[in-house]
């Protein structure tokens, strides 16, 4: 087997700011990913420097006695600096068109690249076997999409708070993605 990262969605959070913390419920929820983490060997942990993505992997840091690197590239990705009434359409506009982008946002292009990125880094540049990876879920939800073509808008509507896939690279080079946390939280 080769390499391996973890990517997370942030857990449940009290908002969409860059400041949002988590909830309660959240808090709950990070502790359940230490718990998922706590048997397997990782060596590095990177997430986006919004609060409730480092809130959501904190636990796991500490039991591992790991520091969280903090990547900008990991941020959410802004629809549009202004606020659109229909966000909801918009945003599935930008999955049927990858280039378009609304005023002060960014496309689904562009997002894609810079995630993809920090994850290829990773896979290919980085002496680190074992990686978690912690986001959002627009921009996670665009990088699965470059590994799986299917994925999209009515999968990303699907997504929990937290999410965890495995992105895994083979010794072909091969990536194979498998979602864990459905199966891992219906579980517990």
């Amino acid at each position: 087997m080769g390499k391996k990262v973890f990517l997370v969605r942030h857990c449940s959070a009290t908002g969409q700011e860059p400041s949002a913390t988590l909830t309660t419920e959240g808090f709950k929820q990070a502790e359940a990913l230490q718990h998922f983490f706590r048997e397997l060997d990782i060596d590095y942990i990177v997430t986006s420097p919004f609060v409730r993505a480092i809130q959501s992997v904190l636990p796991v840091a500490e039991e591992k006695g790991l520091i969280v690197a903090k990547e900008e590239r990991l941020s959410e990705r802004v629809l549009s600096s202004r606020n659109l009434h229909n966000w909801m359409e918009k945003l599935r506009e930008t999955y049927e068109n990858e280039n378009l982008a609304f005023e002060g946002g960014e496309s689904s292009k562009v997002a894609t690249i810079r995630i993809q990125n920090v994850i290829e880094s990773l896979l290919f540049d980085s002496p680190y076997e074992n990686s978690i990876v912690v986001t959002h879920g627009n921009i996670l939800s665009l990088l699965l999409r470059t590994y799986q073509p299917s994925f999209g808008f009515e999968q990303w509507q699907r997504l929990s708070n937290p999410d965890l896939f495995l992105l895994e690279l083979h010794s072909n080079f091969e990536l194979v993605v498998k979602r864990l946390w459905n199966s891992y939280h219906q579980n517990t």
